[in-house]
């Protein structure tokens, strides 16, 4: 029988653990979370609501916008505040992207348009008009990852929330969707941007509650 030495051993076992970690895959990106646009007029609260992405205004530099530029009358006085951006965002198959539809609010269009973070503090937004005529900005993150938001995710049918038990662990994740209880200075941090005098407390909350975003699930 062959007797390997000790620290022949311990290098085997080393060697081991380090291909391990290598070969491991990387944790998804994340995009959920609160984003300063690129001009620092406003911040994009981005979460996962019904499966898909949904990116709303949560903070605005100048309060008391409203959607003027929108071809629909009916929107025109609509607060911006609170307005989807990101809508229907949805996962690519092997990449860590989510493409759906951006409006903007500049114009009142829609566009095509891909979501793809970049690192854990930056959000890349890429649009195009029927293809052609692309052009995108970065978002720089402002406040931490979201988690899944249960108002926003129905019960699997049969499960014991659709039967109407929410069980203990689920008792924290009534507020998400929002930013994160459990990170204050974040929070605050994405709702009241440095150097803002105009910043205000956090009026939007779970934007998977929003209507525009919780009517196309029912």
């Amino acid at each position: 029988m062959l007797h390997c030495p000790r620290t022949f051993a311990r290098t085997i076992a080393f060697s081991g653990l380090f291909l391990a970690t290598v070969l491991s895959p990387a944790l998804a990106a994340d995009p959920t979370g609160d984003w300063k646009v690129a001009d620092g007029v406003a911040t994009i609260r981005v979460a996962q609501c019904n499966g898909n992405m949904w990116g709303a205004v949560s903070w605005e530099k100048t309060p008391g916008g409203k959607d003027k530029n929108n071809p629909d009358p009916a929107k025109q006085s609509r607060p911006t505040l609170g307005m989807p951006i990101l809508i229907d965002m949805k996962k690519k198959a092997g990449v860590d992207a989510w493409e759906g539809q951006v409006y903007n609010a500049k114009d009142g269009q829609l566009y095509s348009s891909t979501i793809k973070p970049v690192g854990t503090d930056q959000l890349e937004i890429q649009g195009c008009v029927l293809g052609f005529l692309c052009g995108g900005e970065t978002w720089t993150r402002v406040g931490p990852p979201i988690p899944m938001s249960v108002a926003g995710n129905p019960p699997a049918a049969g499960s014991a929330a659709a039967k109407g038990a929410v069980p203990k662990s689920a008792a924290p994740q009534k507020t998400t969707g929002a930013v994160a209880p459990a990170t204050k200075p974040a929070q605050k941090q994405a709702a009241n941007p440095p150097g803002n005098a105009n910043a205000s407390a956090d009026t939007v909350g779970d934007i998977c509650l929003l209507p525009e975003i919780a009517r196309p699930t029912h």
